[in-house]
């Protein structure tokens, strides 16, 4: 679940295989500011999905000029982008 308010989102529960679709597509229509911070705090289950779905809202805020930062990661997810060499691409800008 992603819940928005003047460019600050946080987004909680899983995020994984099951649930990636849908937060994606919430994402894109809710991640409308000209600058968002995702905050992940609450997430509380990743899979390796949830790095493709962070690479994807990136991308589609840089087509439309927009920025997304992603702050409070869990460790897991952290443990995750370590794993498969992206850290740089989900840390904190």
């Amino acid at each position: 679940m992603i819940e928005c308010k003047d460019g600050r989102c946080t987004l909680a529960g899983a995020v994984n295989l099951e649930t990636a679709l849908t937060l994606r597509e919430e994402g894109l229509r809710l991640f409308t500011a000209a600058e968002t911070v995702l905050d992940l705090a609450a997430v509380t289950e990743v899979d390796s999905t949830a790095l493709s779905l962070l690479f994807e809202w990136r991308r589609a805020a840089l087509a439309a000029n927009r920025s997304i930062r992603y702050v409070n990661l869990p460790e897991n997810l952290t443990s995750l982008a370590r794993l498969y060499g992206v850290t740089e691409l989900v840390a904190a800008e």
